[in-house]
Order: C-alpha cells, then structure tokens, then sequence
C-alpha cells in the first residue's frame, strides 16, 4: 500500500499507524535552513542561515528573522509561505492585544495564542500550518514583565 492513499486527510492514519500529513510537515521543515537563538543574561543573538534556492532569488528579498512588536522577534525553519502566514497572525495578535489591553503582549501569551490559532486551522478543515518548527522560534528580545 502507498502513502498516498492516507494522505488525504489531516487525521487519516496510515496502515503502520502513522500521520502521513505529519511525516510530510516534518519532511517540509528538514528542507528549511537553520535558525538559531542563544539567550545570554544581557541580551539575544539570533542567526539564521538563508540558503539560496536559485541564482533567480533577491536574497535582499528574504527575511528569515522578522519583528512583531518592540519587544518580539520570530524565526523559522521551514517553508516560507506558512512562516509568513503566522508572521501576519502574529501581528495581527500583538496589535489586537495592546490595543485591547494598553501594552505590548508577552512572548509566552503570543506563543499561546499563536498554537490556539495553529490548531483551528488543522481542526476545522484548513491546511495544516505545521510546516514550521517555529514554537521555539519566538524570542522575547527585551526583559518584559507585562502590562502596568
């Protein structure tokens, strides 16, 4: 039997047991480059490895790192069109929580909100955005206790 056959569907196991979807989102971020976050006590260095896919490609063009808000920076390994899909979620949560609350939201909220969103896609019937490793990838870049 071929995996194609269970590939339909994101909760459809395959004959072994397996997720096929899983497998092919795991398979997706081992193409991604590396991004790297190293937390020291008086700051943050953030690298990442943009690996050219074509002489074709604006490397200028490429953001492997990006801002949410002041204090919020995230990175990815994996496919570019999801990264920029949560990118634009997370903004979208950052600018709806401080005007909501009056302060900038913490990276620990984010992530939260952030998975809540990632799993309602993959219930209610969307495409799966876990193309990406990215819960380790969001760094808090300055020391935030919250709001007031």
């Amino acid at each position: 039997m071929s995996s194609e056959r269970y590939s339909f569907s994101l909760t459809t196991f395959n004959p072994s047991g397996k997720l096929v979807q899983i497998e092919y989102a795991l398979a997706a971020v081992g193409i991604g480059a590396a991004t790297v976050g190293i937390k020291a006590s008086n700051g943050v260095v953030l690298v990442s490895d943009k690996k050219q896919k074509s002489v074709l490609y604006d490397e200028s063009s490429i953001f492997k790192l990006e801002t949410v808000n002041k204090n919020i920076v995230i990175g990815y390994s994996g496919l570019g069109p999801d990264y920029r899909l949560i990118l634009k979620k997370a903004r979208k949560i950052a600018s709806s929580y401080k005007l909501f609350y009056g302060c900038e939201i913490s990276s620990h909220q984010l992530t939260q909100r952030l998975s809540n969103v990632m799993q309602e896609y993959t219930q209610s019937g969307y495409f799966p955005i876990n193309n990406l490793k990215w819960c380790s990838s969001i760094w808090c870049i300055v020391t935030y206790n919250g709001c007031g």
